[in-house]
């Protein structure tokens, strides 16, 4: 099992090649969770997340014949890309098997980087099994992006970095998902800090370390689809596992809608971008989940900053939907002329600004002298569009909700 020790010993292999990401106190985040928020930003690594610590650390461990055969692995993108740049960086050869679900800029950045890149099954399991054929068949070095000793103590590097960026923290809230960053940063923050709580924090649609915990032992999850694609494990490392069970004080699960607000807080607060998996911790400090840190200390951990410009499109609109920012409703409207023209004064009366407007005469009831539109609007809040749809009731318009 992997020791503090071996963290330690990681540290100074990879302090070369591997950046020592800050860990600013934030402002913004601190006042909309009532913490005092301090950001880990791996997702600055130069493949853009924490998975560069244990892909180097387990590289430059290999036998010289192994390294001139190559290494490979299986990844949905960030293990891929750090096996790839780590990997060129030391001049070994590096495959890497991606379910087809991976994002596509993960799979584009990987090419760039020099790996060979195969698409191989519908989720990470059937991608991992096909990558153990290819290695027995070729000799290739299996580079286990979550489970390998090796890999867990390069992560547990963000351990040693939050403690001394920190002293005093009372919190560390970390992602989990295969639970090898989770088991290297509670083992080196529980050794140098044991009073320090470790809160782990899942993707309720891959919520495989609550059933492992439930089971005692690394059990399959059904996942489903989610914006943490980098968490959709559906078995925790057997390795991690051991580590993390004993060391983590509490796991929060976070909804889709929560991990999508919280990518939006991000971009908007912090002026960052982050993958879903990234925003979790985030999204379980906003969730309510956490009240015994209110005013403490707590480090957040923003691994990652992979993901797909259009995948980051929706999700901001998804989000803005959600902060009830961006609303639409079905609105009945005299067809006669001035009808549209009334309901986008009142619209405007109301400090709500008109994003799109689609006339349906076709299926707007019997009455042919009225035809219903679909408004897409942008308000405040919740509360501004409550306030808007009374305004357009108040002067005889009926609105519909709309999906």
């Amino acid at each position: 099992m992997t020791t503090f020790e071996d963290i330690e010993a990681a540290r100074a292999r990879i302090d070369a090649a591997v950046y020592r990401s800050p860990c600013p106190h934030s402002i913004p985040l601190s006042e909309i969770t009532g913490m005092e928020i301090y950001c880990k930003l791996d997702n600055l690594q130069r493949t853009g997340s924490f998975k560069e610590r244990g892909a180097r650390n387990a590289l430059a461990q290999l036998p010289d014949e192994q390294q001139k055969r190559g290494v490979i692995a299986a990844s949905a993108g960030n293990h891929a890309q750090a096996l790839a740049y780590q990997g060129k960086l030391l001049g070994i050869p590096a495959t890497v098997v991606m379910p087809k679900f991976a994002p596509l800029i993960k799979v584009s950045n990987c090419q760039k980087l020099g790996a060979t890149v195969l698409m191989y099954g519908h989720d990470f399991g059937e991608a991992k099994a096909h990558a153990h054929e290819i290695a027995k068949e070729r000799g290739l070095a299996y580079i286990d992006g979550y489970d390998d000793p090796a890999i867990i103590a390069g992560q547990g590097t963000m351990g040693i970095e939050i403690v001394e960026q920190v002293p005093d923290l009372d919190a560390v809230v970390v992602p989990v998902g295969g639970g090898g960053l989770l088991a290297g940063v509670a083992l080196a923050v529980k050794s140098l800090r044991p009073q320090v709580k470790v809160i782990a924090v899942e993707a309720e649609n891959v919520a495989s370390f609550s059933a492992a915990l439930a089971a005692g032992e690394p059990t399959r999850f059904s996942t489903k689809p989610t914006l943490a694609d980098g968490l959709a494990i559906p078995v925790v490392g057997s390795n991690a596992f051991n580590i993390a069970k004993d060391r983590v004080d509490r796991v929060i699960t976070v909804s889709e809608e929560q991990i999508a607000v919280s990518i939006l807080r991000i971009v908007e607060l912090e002026k960052g971008v982050v993958e879903g998996a990234a925003a979790t911790p985030l999204a379980a400090c906003l969730s309510g989940q956490l009240p015994e840190l209110a005013g403490r200390k707590v480090v957040i951990l923003l691994c990652g900053g992979n993901i797909d410009p259009n995948v980051l499109s929706r999700v901001v609109e998804r989000g803005l939907v959600a902060d009830g920012r961006l609303c639409r409703f079905t609105a009945m409207i005299s067809d006669r002329p001035g009808g549209l023209a009334d309901l986008a004064a009142q619209i405007a009366a109301s400090g709500a600004s008109v994003k799109q407007v689609v006339h349906d005469r076709a299926f707007a009831g019997s009455d042919v002298s009225a035809v219903h539109v679909l408004c897409t609007v942008e308000t405040r809040n919740h509360q501004h569009l409550a306030e808007l749809r009374e305004r357009l009731k108040s002067h005889g318009v009926q609105t519909f909700d709309s999906r």
